[in-house]
């Protein structure tokens, strides 16, 4: 089960970070991603963290957001500043090993207005 937390509403310009948390012993061997999707688009990219901590970014998220991960804590986070009004979205983590082991959160609802 993945908990994601840390979504809310931000100022354009704004940060938030947030979190997804797992019981989940294997962490550590999950490629976890976030993703987002915007009412009436399609579920998208946004960051994805590897076992061994490579990351990769969609264009739009370059520069401007950190993902990141604590297997310690079992939390993968994604930071993201520079909000803009287009980043309100419901955000998802996703953790992945295989078709067969993929696992999603609830979403957590980031909403970017002035």
């Amino acid at each position: 089960q993945l908990v994601e937390s840390g979504g809310g509403l931000a100022q354009p310009g704004g940060s938030l970070r947030l979190s997804c948390t797992t019981s989940d012993s294997l962490f550590k061997w999950y490629f976890m991603n976030w993703y987002r999707q915007i009412p009436g688009n399609e579920r998208e990219l946004v960051a994805k963290i590897t076992p061994g901590r490579d990351t990769n970014y969609a264009a739009f998220a370059r520069n401007r957001f950190t993902i990141s991960r604590d297997n310690t804590k079992n939390t993968v986070y994604l930071e993201m500043n520079n909000l803009q009004l287009e980043d309100t979205a419901t955000y998802y983590c996703n953790a992945y090993r295989s078709a067969e082991d993929d696992h999603w959160g609830q979403g957590t609802r980031v909403t970017v207005s002035s």
